[in-house]
């Protein structure tokens, strides 16, 4: 069904200037934020860091108002499992829980006569478990519409798919190939997806609407939604030619200064970029609602916000924090509620009537616990050491929607696929490498050996998480893999693809694993499968800190010809490594990498931990 209100941006409809909006952001300056310092700031160390709360101490009546966001949603209709069940030990997550936390912390703003917008901050969808990527992520926005949230920007993982999609994922409409395969039809998202930084091309313009009005008592607020501009690194570049992505700080203080300009003076700017506490031993575990040692990304851009952007939403690190930060001209209250709907960050703000701007924001995040007390300030656990959910917090119409594919995916989820001796994790050693990530090398190079594979090389980041041998809810037995659980490590349906890659070439390929050779910005350390060694000196000047690169135990020939396998992701240039394209003859094998994960788990006798110690870490 398509939406009528979907077809354009209607975001200014309130203001009945639409055409006359393009035309004035056209005309806009465009400010440049400072470059970013060679190392990123500690926001401790800043002018005007505060705990989350701030008055600005605005004269006038004021109206006041909650908002409730969150972040990296992920897909996790379930309750997290395994080491990710908890937050800070408190059982949390499942989208029955996050609906009755929403739902609860509505009704306390509502008996105060504050209204309520429940908005996020991208990656919503993608590198989601199977219960929803089986159906193309239609499970989640189908729940987020049953949640009440109301406007969100797009993040990185809304791009999985390419941008055909993600539209669809807006305005509805069964998938080309798959059809709608509940059997009901897909409405797309009841709430507006906003992309102002990613541009097509072609027209100049943003793929979805780039900002979103919201009227509390009659005073407009203002949001602006985008995605981090190095997006296009992260993802598959097929499904994004046709798109650029602009720089956060200019993009948010164009769309800002516009709504400026037609009065909208509370704004506020939900990013998909964002940072992190770090530890300290003062503060070993810092808490949800903290600000320790603050970092990241997020801080130069929140700096070069004009000040009317009083209050940021973030995300993408996965982590969680509520902070005060200086922006251009004053402060902004800076949030990020974790990842997998197991956190709600809780806004309380009020807005000055006669200047139109924010004059007080207090954040909070609140854990969505999901658990049973034990009455000791701990939480039970069955026999198998499973956390015990609550039935007495579960809202029952999002349980509904979730039970629906829940029933509909059992039978291909819980089928046990091949078995392993005991835990596997992704967790990186020193050498940059893991258990983990050997084993699905190792997957990659055994399912295109037919092919003429010598090496396989896997991407850190799309290893989404660990296998915990342990029986599960799902029936199976200790030690015994099911394909949702190897779904879950491997949810992205890439492609695997083998190419010949010269000796230099595979080098250059290992190269761009570290910060300054070709373009490379972030250190990613691929994953290696058996037979293929190197060593790695961090010291060494870019492109030369890779050496002794032998496979099985016979120096690479820089000149000689080898067959590379790796996943469609990287070999179109995913993660930076723009080195892959160079490869000739591709061939790609049958299925998915999650495919070829399966096949060599129930190839024979269990796998075992990979031994993580094929690269070599010298300085």
């Amino acid at each position: 069904m398509d939406h009528p209100r979907r077809r354009g941006w209607t975001v200014l409809r309130h203001l009945a200037v639409p055409a006359l909006a393009l035309a004035v952001v056209a005309t806009l300056p465009t400010t440049k934020p400072e470059a970013a310092p060679a190392t990123t700031p500690v926001a401790q160390h800043l002018p005007g860091m505060a705990p989350a709360g701030v008055s600005y101490g605005l004269p006038g009546k004021t109206v006041k108002g909650q908002f409730l966001s969150y972040n990296d949603f992920h897909g996790a209709i379930d309750p997290p499992a395994g080491s990710g069940a908890a937050v800070n030990g408190t059982p949390a997550g499942g989208v029955e829980y996050l609906a009755t936390y929403l739902r609860k912390l509505r009704a306390e703003a509502a008996a105060d006569g504050r209204k309520t917008f429940t908005v996020g901050a991208g990656d919503l969808i993608g590198g989601t478990p199977l219960v929803s990527a089986a159906f193309h992520d239609e499970p989640t926005i189908e729940l987020m519409n049953e949640i009440g949230l109301q406007v969100s920007s797009v993040g990185n993982h809304e791009f999985d798919e390419g941008v055909d999609e993600l539209i669809r994922m807006q305005r509805g409409g069964c998938h080309p190939e798959d059809g709608c395969q509940d059997g009901d039809g897909f409405g797309g998202a009841e709430f507006t997806y906003l992309a102002a930084n990613t541009i097509n091309k072609k027209t100049g313009l943003p793929i979805l609407p780039p900002i979103d009005i919201k009227f509390v008592n009659g005073v407009p607020v203002g949001f602006v939604g985008l995605t981090l501009e190095g997006t296009a690194g992260i993802v598959n570049p097929a499904g994004i030619r046709n798109v650029r992505f602009a720089n956060e700080v200019e993009t948010a203080n164009k769309w800002g200064a516009l709504l400026k300009l037609f009065g909208v003076k509370a704004q506020v700017l939900l990013v998909h970029q964002g940072g992190q506490q770090n530890v300290s031993e003062q503060v070993p575990v810092p808490g949800v609602s903290d600000c320790n040692a603050f970092s990241g990304p997020i801080v130069p851009i929140v700096a070069g916000l004009n000040p009317e952007f009083r209050l940021v939403v973030s995300g993408h690190t996965h982590r969680f924090y509520t902070c005060t930060l200086p922006n251009s001209a004053g402060t902004s209250v800076v949030t990020s509620a974790g990842t997998n709907g197991q956190l709600v960050t809780d806004i309380d703000y009020a807005i000055d009537r006669r200047t139109g701007r924010f004059a007080e924001i207090t954040a909070k995040n609140v854990v969505v616990e999901n658990g049973v007390s034990d009455g000791k300030g701990g939480w039970l656990r069955d026999a198998a050491g499973v956390f015990l959910k609550n039935p007495d917090t579960v809202d029952p119409n999002a349980k509904k929607v979730a039970d629906k594919y829940r029933t509909a995916v059992a039978p291909i989820a819980n089928r046990v696929v091949g078995t392993i001796t005991g835990d596997i994790t992704r967790t990186a050693g020193a050498n940059g490498e893991s258990a983990l990530g050997d084993v699905i090398a190792d997957a990659q190079l055994a399912w295109t050996k037919s092919a003429g594979a010598q090496i396989a090389l896997m991407n850190p980041g799309g290893i989404r998480a660990d296998f915990d041998a342990e029986a599960s809810a799902g029936g199976e037995a200790t030690g015994q893999v099911t394909y949702g659980e190897a779904f879950t490590v491997q949810p992205f349906n890439n492609l695997v693809v083998t190419q010949t890659l010269t000796g230099a070439q595979l080098k250059d390929v290992l190269e761009q694993q570290f910060v300054g050779f070709g373009g490379q910005t972030t250190q990613r350390i691929l994953q290696v499968s058996a037979g293929l060694t190197y060593s790695w000196n961090s010291t060494a000047p870019a492109g030369s800190k890779v050496s002794v690169l032998a496979l099985n135990g016979t120096p690479i020939d820089p000149a000689a010809s080898y067959q590379v396998t790796t996943n469609d992701f990287l070999a179109n240039g995913g993660d930076g490594f723009t080195n892959l394209t160079l490869g000739t003859g591709r061939t790609t094998a049958p299925g998915f990498d999650v495919d070829a994960l399966i096949g060599y788990l129930g190839a024979g006798t269990p796998v075992a931990p990979g031994p993580a110690d094929r690269i070599t870490r010298i300085g």
